[in-house]
């Protein structure tokens, strides 16, 4: 089970996701996120602190870059591109 759905290259990670869900991962290739809505969220890539973001943000994801997600106070809709 996801913490998030998908439609298309948009995801949805809803404000009630339990915050335990949202655990480091990495992925297999190269991303760009755009944040297009949500309040109170942030990234975390692994070695940083926590990146918190708004919508029109743009963030670059290296393929195996280990991250997370941090849990808002709203839905947070991204386009991964």
């Amino acid at each position: 089970m996801q913490p998030y759905t998908n439609k298309g290259n948009i995801r949805t990670f809803s404000k009630d996701v339990d915050p335990m869900e949202l655990v480091w991962h990495q992925d297999k290739e190269d991303r760009t996120i755009e944040i297009l809505e949500g309040e109170g969220w942030a990234i975390q890539k692994d070695d940083e602190l926590p990146l918190d973001v708004v919508k029109g943000d743009r963030i670059f994801i290296p393929v195996n870059k280990v991250h997370r997600v941090l849990k808002g106070t709203t839905n947070l809709k991204i386009k991964i591109n």
